[in-house]
């Protein structure tokens, strides 16, 4: 049935827009999957228009499901917080892996064992995330251990101000993908 569901993936560009430049009066939904969809673990934000019914969003989800869960957001301008964090999310994970491994090899062990430390301590610790379905600050305090090594690490974490510089960082990719959707108007 005519019009087509228009499922487009592109950060920064409004189903508005969408509907405009291709004439007017169409279903969309914007889908915005991170890059581990490529092995079906990924997230998809779902975001739909006015004009798509409940047929049509079952069916984008359907598809999207293919590679992982999906997240509908009820406000479109939601969109650029779902790229900032987990659009872009893979990358800051690969950014902490990098400095884990380099501070491993710092501390004396080889490149290949901090890498595969490295790997498996993320894997291990996304699937707790994942599979305990606790809190992340729950499964952070049962690691860490009053006085231990943990407490010292997250200590200094704290102290750099982590959470502030992660608050910013994502603050910094929605803001970009507000600007880029502007840019596109």
């Amino acid at each position: 049935p005519w019009p087509p569901l228009l499922v487009p993936i592109a950060a920064g560009i409004t189903t508005k827009q969408l509907d405009r430049w291709l004439g007017g009066g169409l279903p969309i939904v914007r889908a915005m999957p991170n890059t581990p969809a490529l092995l079906g673990a990924g997230i998809t934000g779902l975001f739909a228009n006015e004009r798509t019914s409940e047929t049509q969003r079952a069916d984008a989800d359907a598809l999207l499901a293919a590679v992982g869960p999906t997240v509908w957001i009820g406000d479109e301008a939601k969109m650029d917080a779902v790229t900032a964090v987990s659009g872009s999310g893979p990358a800051y994970v690969f950014l902490l892996a990098e400095a884990m491994q380099s501070a491993g090899i710092a501390q004396g062990l080889s490149p290949d064992a901090a890498r595969a430390l490295v790997q498996q301590t993320l894997l291990g610790a996304a699937t707790m995330l994942v599979k305990q379905n606790e809190p992340a600050d729950v499964l952070r305090t049962r690691v860490t251990s009053p006085g231990g090594t943990t407490q010292a690490a997250i200590e200094t974490f704290e102290a750099g101000g982590f959470r502030a510089l992660v608050d910013r960082a994502i603050h910094a990719a929605t803001e970009r993908g507000r600007q880029l959707s502007a840019a596109n108007d």
